[in-house]
């Protein structure tokens, strides 16, 4: 059995990061996680400069790729980003829209019919332009203004992304404030009509879950999991939200499980060591912290 970690660090990893850090920096953090085996790479997010300042180098780093080496990714915020990423040879796209009305409204002045809409719009323009798109529903388990979110709206909307044309829907915690449950709810339905490749888990740690979280969706049918090296993250639109779930302990659990991932836990202990000296903060998911005990 094998499962797939996108690595989600130099994007959401380091979006929230007070310290802008350096094209050549980012670079250097890209080449260790390639050495320690990820291959599924988001590496910017094509948003206005001045809303996230950490992201405005996103064509100049695509532009130091090899873009045939290995999957790329890169976040679009609609079609005006859409079409500053393909223009630097990208052919993988991640939306973001809301399963919270409030959330929406307050973060991209959007209704939720209307970010549907927006959506579709870059939803089909990668099928005209054979690009592929994953949608990423935030706040699917929770929001920081209406409190949990009900599933059946969650399911609504992962359905209408993927009949409508989206390649793939992730199903997002974007607070960190889920259940394992409420995963397995989100999940399998998902999975079960649509497929396992239709369906990602993105998870951040705010609670201390979101390890369960990702079991629990791999026990639901899930095979494609964000992660972020050394558990960096957070959200500058939800206040309150902590890091991604640490790659190093996703690489761990599902390698001890004999459930392969091709990544080299030993491998991602500089990755995860260049990461707190770029950021000046201390990193590392509990299997690190072990790894390191070790050592």
């Amino acid at each position: 059995m094998t499962v797939t970690i996108n690595e989600v660090g130099l994007r959401d990893g380091l979006q929230n990061q007070p310290l802008v850090v350096s094209t050549g920096d980012k670079l250097a953090l890209l080449s260790l996680l390639e050495a320690a085996g990820l291959n599924h790479i988001e590496v910017a997010s094509f948003v206005h400069p001045k809303a996230v300042p950490q992201m405005a180098d996103a064509e100049a780093l695509v532009g130091m790729l090899d873009l045939e080496r290995r999957s790329y990714s890169g976040l679009v915020p609609n079609l005006r980003g859409y079409e500053r990423g393909k223009a630097t040879g990208l052919s993988e796209f991640g939306l973001i829209m809301s399963a919270s009305e409030t959330f929406s409204e307050r973060n991209v002045n959007m209704t939720l019919d209307q970010a549907l809409q927006s959506n579709f719009q870059v939803v089909r323009a990668c099928h005209a332009e054979g690009n592929h798109v994953r949608v990423y529903i935030s706040c699917s388990c929770a929001c920081p203004y209406e409190g949990r979110i009900d599933e059946a709206r969650v399911l609504g909307l992962a359905r209408q992304l993927l009949d409508g044309g989206a390649h793939e829907v992730s199903i997002s915690d974007t607070i960190g404030a889920g259940t394992p449950q409420q995963i397995y709810n989100l999940t399998h339905p998902l999975v079960v009509d649509y497929g396992a490749d239709r369906v990602n888990l993105h998870v951040h740690d705010t609670r201390g879950q979101a390890i369960a979280m990702v079991w629990s969706a791999y026990l639901a049918g899930v095979r494609s999991f964000d992660a972020s090296i050394g558990g960096l993250g957070g959200c500058p639109f939800a206040p309150g939200a902590t890091g991604n779930v640490a790659t190093e302990d996703l690489v761990y659990l599902f390698n001890e499980s004999g459930i392969e991932t091709g990544i080299d836990f030993a491998m991602l202990e500089p990755a995860v060591r260049f990461a707190e000296q770029i950021t000046q903060s201390a990193l590392g998911g509990k299997s690190m912290e072990w790894w390191r005990r070790k050592r």
